[in-house]
């Protein structure tokens, strides 16, 4: 069943930024697997990696501005982020998510919530 085509410009941003956030998030520590290759490499790799991000982010932000503000889709952005570095963190670099971490996730959701409940 299709989507009802008002829900799209709501839906889409947030998809591309989940794909945006999982090639960043590769950008940014997938080489601490790889901690025996020089930085050069690491930095040259990380930055075609990160290539790919922008290519989604810049378009998830400028369709998103359809219809979230700024703040909003700088929170919707932090919140995917944090959730793919979670599972990053488990998944890929094998170190879990402590309570105290699990808290301050709380806390950023709860931010979330404020800033999604007020006027714009």
């Amino acid at each position: 069943m299709p989507l009802p085509s008002f829900s799209m410009p709501y839906i889409l941003p947030i998809v591309l930024l989940v794909f945006s956030n999982v090639f960043m998030t590769f950008a940014w520590y997938g080489h601490l697997r790889f901690k025996e290759q020089p930085i050069l490499l690491v930095i040259l790799v990380s930055w075609m990696i990160a290539f790919f991000e922008y290519c989604l982010v810049i378009p998830a932000n400028r369709y998103g501005s359809d219809v979230y503000s700024a703040a909003q889709l700088k929170t919707i952005q932090e919140v995917i982020t944090l959730i793919v570095f979670a599972v990053f963190s488990v998944l890929y670099l094998k170190q879990p998510i402590g309570m105290h971490q699990l808290i301050g996730f709380g806390f950023i959701a709860l931010g979330a919530f404020f800033i999604f409940s007020g006027r714009p």
